[in-house]
């Protein structure tokens, strides 16, 4: 909520910052290797803990400090001129790559022998919009203090290989909250530097298991085979197969084509030989995908055309990868049933617009998507006891269920208020009231608000009274483009605690204008100035003047609000293009 924050100055949003810095270093903690994260610019982010005892240097050594010129040195301890550095050309081209060879300067001066590998990484989950890049080093000469080397866990790939793959397995499945992205990701992990084929079976919240996804490594592509895909018949209780060990959370294990020759003991065997039969796989593995407190399902790879059978040595390995995989995929599904909670409860609390003659009006809410997907932000409107039209947008501090429900607290004394008082009273004195209730009453902290009067003059005309508690201001534009802000009016937002006179303004509506009351979401946007939102709000509010209300409001959100950031309420009113022509007449007479 920014409804306080003056305009020209850039609101921070230190809590889902923090939150999303807090699950970047959770995921490089995971990383069995010295991993690092840095931004566009080369300039270090974060750190995990074996990084810094790797390099002899604390968090606070490395954090914003240009990566390639405190650590990369030549073979003798000189400065290695970006020109003959392999990892800084990838950076700036934005490639993965890896290198072998090479020294890191640690903080006692000490060169440091490391294996690296570097990938583009998504910043968009700590609330960056730009691409970061991960590095991930090993060294084999030399350990952290206390640590033991890691023992080969598969014949296929080198201790270095397979802890870049775990490494970019971890970053880029905690770096999204999407199952289908989630599942995606893992299949393009897996394929095809481990198999030519993956299958991945999921056992739904109902208890029902579906092979998700059955995706075969085609040059280079990925494809899926829909006809293997599809619902599975239950997990068996007893089943010694492997698959059916794996959905029970029993064991990992291998499988091939005559693991499932003999008579079936169940459907899903019945499924597994169809597999087999469909794909030529001669080899495959097996591990479970575990989630906190139940098996989410299975992880299968297979060889068809890849030669070489998969043996025991392979298996821990894709056990990390699928314990990976559960965690994401827990976390994905959590988040999806909160969202679906959420969506459901704000549903449930926005109000219908009333009818009012001759006015048109459309209301567009966006969800944030931090959280649970349900925020304080909120509109409404209704007739009032004396006949006229109320308009509210407004903001209570938070984003969780508990915003939502103050949020709900608030709406429903506001239009306790103005309709007890309607026509007595004026907008500021309701909103004073109301202020006064706030802290003895409810939840709520702090929150903002535009509380508006919408009224028909005997001309035919129609009026705006208004005002406004610490809230973006009300945008006025006209049928033909001209866009102001409505600033008057102004006072501090609701929950202060701070006894004041609030004001009122009053303004006559155009024909054919229309007043736009939204919520800070629409104007904020990382690495901006609240008078840069402002401002591109005007412009293009201004630029769809003349398209329908409905049309106006959803191009405005696709064109303004920035994705994946705050939650909007937008409440857009119309005026009709002629005066009333009956109230009109009836004042001539």
């Amino acid at each position: 909520m920014a409804g306080a924050q003056r305009a020209g100055t850039e609101r921070p949003r230190p809590g889902a910052q923090t939150r999303a810095r807090a699950r970047l270093a959770e995921a490089l903690e995971a990383i069995g290797a010295g991993t690092y994260v840095v931004d566009e610019q080369g300039h270090i982010l974060a750190a995990n803990t074996r990084a810094q005892r790797l390099l002899g240097r604390t968090a606070a050594d490395l954090l914003g400090q240009d990566a390639h010129d405190l650590l990369h040195r030549g073979s003798r301890g000189q400065p290695l001129p970006t020109t003959q550095c392999a990892m800084r050309q990838a950076f700036h081209a934005g490639n993965a790559a890896q290198g072998h060879e090479e020294y890191f300067l640690r903080g006692d001066g000490s060169l440091l022998p490391v294996s690296w590998m570097i990938a583009p990484y998504d910043l968009g989950d700590t609330g960056d919009r730009r691409t970061g890049t991960l590095v991930v080093f090993h060294t084999p000469e030399q350990v952290a203090p206390g640590e033991q080397r890691p023992e080969q866990a598969t014949e296929s790939l080198t201790d270095f290989e397979r802890l870049a793959l775990l490494a970019e397995t971890t970053t880029r499945l905690t770096s999204t909250l999407d199952v289908e992205e989630a599942l995606r990701r893992l299949v393009s992990l897996v394929l095809p530097r481990l198999a030519d084929w993956a299958v991945i079976d999921l056992i739904t919240e109902h208890d029902e298991v579906w092979r998700t996804a059955v995706v075969h490594a085609e040059d280079d592509r990925l494809v899926h085979q829909e006809d293997l895909e599809g619902p599975m018949p239950p997990v068996p209780e007893e089943s010694p197969m492997p698959l059916s060990r794996a959905l029970r959370g029993v064991a990992s294990a291998l499988a091939g084509p005559a693991t499932y020759r003999g008579a079936p003991d169940s459907g899903i065997a019945v499924e597994q030989r169809r597999l087999f039969e469909a794909t030529g796989i001669h080899s495959a593995a097996i591990a479970p995908i575990r989630g906190t407190r139940e098996v989410l399902g299975a992880l299968t790879l297979g060889r068809a055309e890849k030669p070489g059978d998969f043996t025991t040595a392979d298996l821990p390995l894709l056990e990390d990868i699928a314990r990976r995989a559960g965690v994401a995929l827990d976390n994905a599904r959590l988040y999806q049933r909160q969202r679906a909670v959420a969506e459901t409860m704000q549903n449930h609390l926005l109000p219908q617009m009333p009818r009012v003659p001759g006015l048109q009006m459309a209301v567009r809410y966006l969800p944030a998507p931090d959280a649970s997907q349900v925020g304080g932000d909120w509109y409404d409107a209704f007739t009032l006891s004396d006949g006229a039209t109320a308009l509210a947008v407004g903001d209570v501090v938070g984003h969780d269920l508990e915003a939502a429900a103050g949020m709900a607290q608030l709406r429903n004394m506001l239009r306790a208020y103005a309709y007890a008082w309607a026509g007595k009273e004026p907008p500021s004195r309701i909103v004073q009231r109301l202020d006064e209730a706030i802290m003895p009453i409810t939840d709520v902290s702090m929150a903002t608000l535009v509380l508006a009067r919408v009224t028909r003059t005997d001309a035919g005309h129609w009026e705006l009274t208004w005002t406004n508690a610490g809230h973006p201001p009300p945008l006025l534009v006209t049928r033909d483009g001209l866009a102001d802000y409505l600033t008057d009016g102004h006072s501090l937002l609701l929950g202060t605690g701070v006894r004041t006179t609030r004001p009122d303004a009053t303004a006559l509506l155009p024909p054919g204008c229309t007043l736009l009351l939204y919520t800070d979401g629409l104007i904020e946007a990382p690495g901006h100035t609240l008078d840069e939102g402002l401002n591109r709000l005007r412009q293009h509010a201004a630029a769809l003047a003349h398209r329908p209300l409905p049309s106006l409001t959803d191009q405005l959100l696709r064109r303004v609000h920035p994705p994946g950031l705050d939650d909007v309420a937008l409440l857009a009113l119309r005026t009709p293009t002629q005066p009333d022509p009956d109230r009109t007449a009836a004042r001539r007479g």
